[in-house]
Parts: structure tokens; sequence; C-alpha cells
């Protein structure tokens, strides 16, 4: 009717109360994304918080869950419905996978790049080399931290001399 799609969220539903594992099926929300090129949700219904929070990480933009003060109550909804304790901790579920999803590029991440020497390897004298022998498998390998030359390198210092005495686990240098 002339609604621009980026307007239109669609919500992938399951009518069962509640809703068992193997009947959700949220990969027909992907599929109902794909097909529609409309954003899509989740209308949840069943027991727990985990299924909504995997439907944020899918890519659901909304999601419905039923709400109560008291599971006991009668009707359908209460049974598939979450208190409050359970509520904010999907909340807080989903607050976590929208910030974890990130945004698609692979990089070290802020809290990593201190780990980077101590992660990284150095190319390292497993024997004792002396100035003039030639680096070879023999006496060269790879060690933590990732202080000296970089591992990348091996085929560059393979076959070259030594320019100066190493002890075991000295770091390499041309």
């Amino acid at each position: 009717a002339g609604t621009p799609r980026h307007l239109i969220t669609v919500l992938h539903c399951t009518t069962e109360y509640p809703t068992p594992m193997e009947d959700v099926n949220l990969q027909a929300m992907v599929a109902m994304k794909s097909t529609f090129g409309v954003n899509t949700g989740y209308s949840d219904h069943t027991s727990g918080i985990e299924i909504p929070i995997a439907a944020v990480a899918l890519g659901a933009t909304v999601v419905e869950k039923h709400f109560t003060l008291d599971r006991h109550l009668p009707g359908p909804d209460h049974k598939a419905s979450l208190e409050p304790h359970e509520l904010k901790a999907m909340i807080q579920g989903i607050r976590n996978v929208e910030q974890a999803l990130g945004d698609g590029v692979k990089r070290p991440s802020v809290s990593e790049l201190k780990n980077k020497p101590i992660a990284r390897k150095s190319l390292v004298a497993i024997r004792p080399i002396h100035a003039g022998e030639i680096f070879s498998e023999e006496n060269m390998g790879t060690k933590r931290p990732g202080t000296g030359l970089s591992p990348m390198r091996w085929d560059e210092v393979i076959g070259r001399a030594a320019t100066k005495d190493f002890a075991v686990d000295d770091l390499i240098s041309l």
C-alpha cells in the first residue's frame, strides 16, 4: 500500500503456549527478512529467556514477550510469560548480545591490544647458535612473548647466517 519497506517489521511467531523448542524455527525469521526485504522480529511464546536473546542475535529488531506478575494466574498467556526478574534478565541478555554483535569488521578489539605482545610469538633459539651458524629448523623455533621477530618472517631468516651468538630462548635478531 506504499509503505516503505524500511518502515515495516514482520514478526515470526508460533502460536502454541508455551511453544516447544523444536517448534520455534528461528531460521524462518531469517528467511522472512531475506524473502520480503523487511526488518523482522520475534513474537515469543516459549518458556524462558534464551529464544528472544537468540532471535536478536539472528537479526530481530523487535521482540514481543508476554509479561505477568504471577505465572499461576488463569489463561494461556501466563504460562509462557515472564515474571519481573526474568524480564529484567532477558532485557540484560539482549543488551549484552547487541553489544557483542559488533560491526562485523575483524580486527583486534580495544581490550585485546594489551595482550598482543603476550599472545603473539617471536623467533627464538631452541639451542645455542654461534655467530656465523646458519639459522635452521634445528636451531630456531617460536615462543611467547611476541616482542621479537615475528614468526611470519621465518622464511626470511631460515638459511641466513647468525650475526652473533644466541643462547637457548634468546630472541633471534638479524
